[in-house]
């Protein structure tokens, strides 16, 4: 079937949205779903709170896992990476970078951890290969002076924002499955062991949007538990762990690195496009709304990884974020650090509901297997015959998906040799085609795309200046092309730098304290973007 709205106008003013499959959650696991659903034939739609990749999905290292980190603790978790990460360098090469992967022992770590690794390894079915450690620093010359061991692993990094983008748009070309974002759920309504319809609400207007579907699929990552208890299911229980993350200035190896001891904070760097990632921090939380970086946890990753890169503690960062993952608790140990990096999907049999579902745990490099098993579970339950197809075909590489993909922009611009196509974005060389092309046909694309919206479908803002100029370029670009009118391009400029502001206020020193300085002069000094709000009382008060 295709998506029919049945009721636009009723009494309450609410929109009535009919599907077969309605999948609750924009990351990627989400996102795989949809995809895996359209090939078997089966229309969906799916929808997130807030856009694509707003939780965990998009806010992680983008590695892609050789399962290496996970062969001494997790061997189930580390099988699954391993059988994953060959399957997407082969089926979605576009959204790949094949860079490597080092695992390395410094001075004060366990000798006896890191030569039981390649025995790990080799469990685990992985290649690995160990090589000497002056070899190591020929490969990745700002490696530690006092490594002693390294091994050679097939990690590569992934970028989660293109995946999940190409993952929808081949969805919609395929049966004209339905992305819509700003929907959130606010309740079910269940009837006879059934969910009858999911009440949501869309966050721009604030209107009722009631969903009939015959499937329904919780795929909301750390809201999942949240989720579940709104359909009455209490059989979904998760650990939260809060992970910190720093972005560096410039891309400071080849390789992923990582360091060769049981998993720990600042023990991972992995390069991805023009800069590093470094991380991540293991911390319990229960708040999921407002997670931010902390002085502490920056000042640990940077310790910490200091010992495997000694540059990065003078390396100039542009960047840190937070995100919630949801865990699997595999013991009574209240550590995020014990808790398996498997997933679980819950068919709530128990509950006695008979059309929904959950899917949660896991990582990024294992979202397909889970949209698999969840869509293998959906299709049972609605009779359909169709196996997976997403193991053997290729994920299409869709134009409007490019943009996320570091050097996308300066390669498509030169190409199409236009010099009227004026560069917007000139720390990733963003023009005004892609801004065109993204605001017209990227998946989630609205009549009125926030700044925020447009960053996450490309590389704008990613650079050193954190949208400082390219901000001010691509809101003035839309007012010129009539995208925006009246006050509205000043407040999604305004909650576009507020969003980078939060990113950049635990690594505000050294150069990138400059760099805010001037921020604030064009922002506020010169827009005025802080004293919106008192232009509002203002004009208010002249009429």
């Amino acid at each position: 079937m295709t998506s029919t709205i049945i009721d636009q106008a009723s009494e309450a003013g609410e929109l009535t949205i009919e599907t077969d499959v309605l999948i609750i959650g924009g990351g990627v696991t989400g996102a795989g779903i949809m995809r895996d659903l359209a090939l078997r034939g089966l229309h969906t739609l799916l929808i997130d709170k807030r856009d694509l990749c707003a939780g965990a999905s998009g806010g992680n290292h983008g590695l892609l896992h050789s399962g290496g980190r996970y062969v001494s603790n997790d061997l189930h978790s580390a099988i699954e990476c391993r059988v994953e990460n060959e399957l997407l360098k082969r089926l979605a090469p576009q959204c790949v970078e094949e860079t490597g992967g080092l695992f390395v022992a410094v001075e004060g770590d366990d000798p006896e951890f890191a030569a039981k690794f390649p025995g790990c390894c080799t469990a685990a079915g992985i290649n690995c290969e160990e090589i000497p450690p002056d070899e190591a620093r020929r490969m990745e010359p700002l490696l530690s002076e006092k490594l002693f061991k390294a091994y050679v692993v097939p990690d590569a990094t992934i970028d989660p924002f293109r995946l999940a983008l190409e993952n929808v748009a081949h969805a919609r070309m395929l049966n004209d499955s339905i992305y819509r974002p700003h929907t959130e759920i606010i309740d079910f309504e269940i009837a006879g062991g059934q969910i009858r319809a999911a009440v949501c609400r869309d966050n721009r207007t604030q209107a009722t949007v009631r969903i009939q579907a015959k499937q329904y699929v919780n795929a909301g990552g750390a809201w999942a538990m949240d989720i579940a208890r709104k359909a009455g299911c209490t059989d979904v229980n998760l650990l939260y762990s809060k992970g910190t993350l720093l972005v560096s200035h410039d891309r400071m190896t080849g390789h992923v690195i990582n360091r060769l001891r049981p998993p720990a904070d600042g023990d991972i760097l992995v390069p991805g496009g023009t800069v590093s990632v470094l991380g991540t921090t293991s911390v319990h939380t229960d708040n999921l709304e407002t997670v931010r970086p902390t002085v502490e946890e920056i000042d640990r990753n940077v310790i910490e990884g200091t010992a495997m890169v000694p540059t990065l503690a003078t390396a100039r960062y542009i960047r840190a974020f937070s995100r919630v993952r949801p865990l699997l608790q595999s013991s009574d140990s209240e550590d995020a650090r014990d808790a398996t990096r498997g997933f679980a999907l819950l068919d709530h049999s128990s509950q006695e509901l008979t059309n929904f579902c959950t899917i949660t745990g896991g990582k990024l490099t294992t979202f397909r297997l889970m949209a698999e098993k969840t869509s293998d579970l959906v299709a049972q339950r609605l009779g359909n015959t169709e196996g997976c197809k997403t193991n053997t075909i290729p994920l299409p590489d869709g134009d409007a998906c490019r943009w996320t993909e570091p050097g996308a922009a300066p390669r498509y611009w030169y190409k199409a040799n236009n010099p009227d196509d004026m560069i917007l974005c000139e720390c990733e060389m963003v023009p005004q085609s892609a801004i065109d092309e993204i605001v017209k046909c990227a998946p989630g694309a609205e009549e009125d795309m926030t700044l925020e919206a447009i960053a996450l479908r490309s590389r704008a803002g990613k650079g050193p200046c954190q949208g400082s100029f390219c901000g001010i370029r691509i809101a003035s670009y839309l007012y010129d092309r009539g995208y925006y009118r009246d006050k509205t391009g000043l407040v999604h400029m305004r909650d576009f730098f507020n969003e980078r502001f939060k990113g950049m206020r635990t690594v505000i020193w050294g150069q990138q304290a400059a760099q805010m300085e001037l921020a604030e002069a064009l922002h506020c000094g010169l827009l005025g973007l802080d004293n919106l709000d008192n232009l509002d009382n203002d004009q208010e008060h002249s009429k």
